[in-house]
């Protein structure tokens, strides 16, 4: 048994001398990332495949976190951000400021749907973390494994104290991980296959997208708060007839949305300011504001400078 330090001894280095052509590669990690596979790109290129087992709840269908929601803490690594490691850890954003993601993702998703397989523990029963490398009758066990990435390689500087790992060649230790390894990947009650998820994920790191879909995906994450408070108790009661008014029919698109706005945050917060630039029509939208509640008989309070009365006297629509 040898002790890797990931300081003298790299484990990235200790897995290319170990990985030949045909050998196969089983590993249970609690993240991959797209960087490791660059790292060993040409030796996992030569592999005849890859198990990978993600050992928490990671990708799987009933709780993948692709809605951006808040994330969610966990006894161990948050699920969010074992997602993320994908593209590249915290501690891999040197490796990211090279602006060579998008070819590395292009690389990896191609070399993942001829070689490798992905399953992720949908139980929530904790897994050891490990790696083997089998070729013909002799294996090699890594243990343990935090993480497949730069970091748990050596090749990137990390936070942990100390990152040791115990290389062993002994038959009586790997066969006992591999036996363990084939019994938990061949149990459909304990992992649930989750390769197309994560090709599919990498894929969008090099998909060209439309200005538009960009352009609205920006939208949705500065407004996505927002969204996430609207509901129809706050919202603008149709049955009232405000959308038949004069003055809501003189609005343009923008200022109906800015009076809906308006009346959300009136039901929500009991407040609101529009804040808008000159010339806007921010008069205008207050008006129809006024007419919603009106119809609803409230009672409206105007205040306004003495000098803009007259003005607002003949904006105010008739009956």
């Amino acid at each position: 048994m040898n002790i890797i330090d990931n300081i003298n001894q790299l484990l990235g280095d200790e897995l290319k001398g170990t990985l030949t052509p045909g050998s196969r590669l089983k590993i249970a990690a609690s993240c991959f990332s797209i960087y490791a596979y660059e790292a060993l790109k040409k030796e996992l290129s030569a592999i005849e495949s890859l198990q990978f087992v993600f050992t928490s709840p990671t990708f799987v269908t009933d709780s993948v976190t692709d809605k951006l929601r808040k994330e969610q803490r966990e006894f161990f690594i948050p699920k969010a951000g074992r997602e993320k490691s994908l593209y590249g850890t915290d501690f891999e954003i040197h490796l990211k400021n090279k602006l060579t993601q998008k070819a590395i993702a292009r690389e990896c998703a191609n070399w993942m749907r001829q070689k490798a397989t992905f399953k992720s523990n949908s139980t929530h029963a904790p897994m050891q973390p490990f790696a083997v490398v089998s070729g013909g009758s002799e294996s090699t066990l890594f243990a343990p494994i935090n993480g497949f990435t730069a970091v748990d390689l050596g090749y990137q500087q990390g936070n942990a104290v100390s990152n040791f790992v115990h290389k062993m060649e002994q038959p009586e230790f790997t066969a006992q991980y591999l036996t363990l390894f084939d019994q938990i990947w061949s149990d459909p009650d304990k992992l649930q296959d989750v390769t197309n998820t994560i090709c599919q994920h990498i894929e969008s790191v090099y998909k060209e997208n439309s200005p538009e879909t960009i352009y609205f995906i920006m939208l949705y994450n500065i407004f996505k708060e927002f969204l996430d408070d609207l509901s129809e108790d706050v919202l603008p009661n149709d049955r009232t007839g405000y959308q038949d008014t004069l003055i809501w029919n003189k609005l343009f698109n923008y200022q109906k949305d800015a009076a809906t706005g308006i009346i959300n945050k009136l039901e929500s917060y009991n407040g609101c300011i529009l804040a808008d630039s000159v010339g806007l029509g921010k008069t205008f939208t207050a008006l129809a504001v006024m007419k919603y509640y009106e119809l609803r008989n409230k009672s409206v309070l105007l205040l306004c400078p003495k000098k803009a009365r007259r003005q607002l006297a003949e904006l105010q629509p008739q009956p």
